[in-house]
């Protein structure tokens, strides 16, 4: 019912920028919060950015400055702009969005992407 397409991803040097996207489809009738996480090996996926239904967002004290979230909802996407990248940065990245499906409905549930890889060479 919700896909979530995430591009963007990919081999960077240190220093290097890029930029991430997240396309949600499907029967969504209301988005709230979308946001990114990210995963390396054997961590617990961690949260990067977080942007709110009304602009508002939080970010991960590791990319503050350096990363920044924002949404298009006329298309229901996600971006992160990342800059002056360095291999902590190195992950999986996931998107995410909490979303309602029916105008009736009062729930609102998270769906994910499959992740995009972002590799930091130093």
């Amino acid at each position: 019912q919700v896909q979530l397409v995430e591009s963007g991803g990919g081999l960077v040097q240190a220093g290097g920028s890029l930029t991430l996207s997240c396309a949600a489809s499907g029967t969504i009738f209301s988005i709230n919060a979308m946001g990114w996480y990210r995963q390396v090996p054997g961590k617990e996926r961690e949260l990067v950015a977080r942007i709110s239904s009304g602009g508002s967002t939080n970010y991960a004290d590791s990319v503050k400055g350096r990363f920044t979230a924002s949404r298009d909802d006329a298309k229901n996407t996600l971006y992160l702009q990342m800059s002056n990248l360095n291999a902590d940065d190195t992950a999986v990245y996931y998107c995410y969005i909490n979303a309602k499906l029916r105008a009736w409905s009062s729930i609102f549930r998270d769906y994910w992407g499959q992740g995009t890889q972002v590799t930091v060479s130093s």
